[in-house]
């Protein structure tokens, strides 16, 4: 029988400025994580770090002892739609790096935006460039314990290339389905993006239509976040679970659809430790039990 958490395991994104064991795992431990996200270079920039040795294996140790599903997010830069060619290329080299990383130290998967059509070009050339730029990498996931590359749609801004969930169907249809592409929903994204989550039934609804969109198996992990701001706002704004215009009692909705099950839930909230620690604590008392 499957225990709640196995079910869904809930955690956050941890920080890992002195080690990713050292300073992740002893955050995750003091906010009751039963899973962990992290960056492995710099979340705003292009520099990119080997890592410490002892630190990989004692995060991947860490991991394993503690039933701790971790995933890795690439950084914000990252943008395969780019009308810029340094851009395009930089965002090569960095989620290559992310994805090299995350299998050494034993994540599920890689989260990576979805990127925009900059410089004014329509979606159809901006996706034929995803296509160039991102299979080779995928293809390049040879190895049994290889991430999962997981598509976070946006929450619509700008000249976003998939922010609702239908808009998932053309990237995937770019990327020829790959058997290592994967998921991340945000639920905040979600919400900004039109798909009104607040609402009873609501996440039903975009589950459903995500299971349709991309087929069973996909969705490998969901940020959980509830949004400071109405639906369609197209505005990327936090906020703490059952604090903002989601509401709480939609996660519990969101963990008893059949297409989370076994998926991991990860909060990207305000309020440091303490707030993180009482998200945790909520999602999992919303929770079935």
């Amino acid at each position: 029988m499957t225990t709640p958490r196995e079910r869904n395991p809930i955690g956050g994104h941890v920080p890992v400025a002195r080690g990713l064991a050292a300073n992740g795992l002893s955050y995750a431990n003091e906010i009751g994580a039963e899973a962990v996200q992290v960056f492995v270079a710099n979340p705003r920039g292009w520099a990119t770090t080997p890592g410490r040795a002892t630190q990989d294996e004692e995060f991947l140790a860490g991991c394993a002892a503690g039933r701790i599903p971790a995933f890795v997010h690439a950084p914000y830069l990252i943008n395969f739609g780019s009308h810029t060619e340094a851009t395009a290329r930089n965002s090569v080299s960095s989620l290559r790096h992310s994805l090299r990383r995350g299998r050494r130290i034993g994540v599920a998967g890689v989260v990576v935006h979805t990127g925009a059509a900059t410089g004014g070009r329509p979606p159809d050339i901006a996706l034929a460039q995803v296509r160039e730029r991102m299979l080779p990498l995928l293809d390049e996931l040879t190895h049994e314990d290889d991430p999962w590359l997981l598509l976070e749609p946006t929450a619509g801004q700008g000249a976003s290339l998939c922010s609702q969930v239908p808009d998932l169907e053309p990237y995937f249809e770019a990327l020829d389905r790959h058997p290592k592409l994967g998921v991340c929903l945000d639920t905040c994204h979600l919400h900004a993006a039109g798909h009104d989550l607040s609402v009873p039934g609501g996440m039903k609804q975009m589950l459903d239509t995500l299971e349709a969109v991309v087929g069973s198996g996909r969705l490998r992990l969901i940020h959980a976040n509830d949004s400071k701001d109405v639906a369609g706002a197209h505005k990327d704004r936090h906020a703490n679970i059952g604090a903002g215009h989601i509401g709480a009692e939609p996660f519990a909705e969101l963990m008893s659809h059949p297409a989370t099950a076994g998926v991991p839930l990860v909060i990207e909230t305000p309020g440091g430790k303490e707030g993180h620690a009482a998200d945790v604590a909520r999602l999992k008392e919303l929770r079935p039990h």
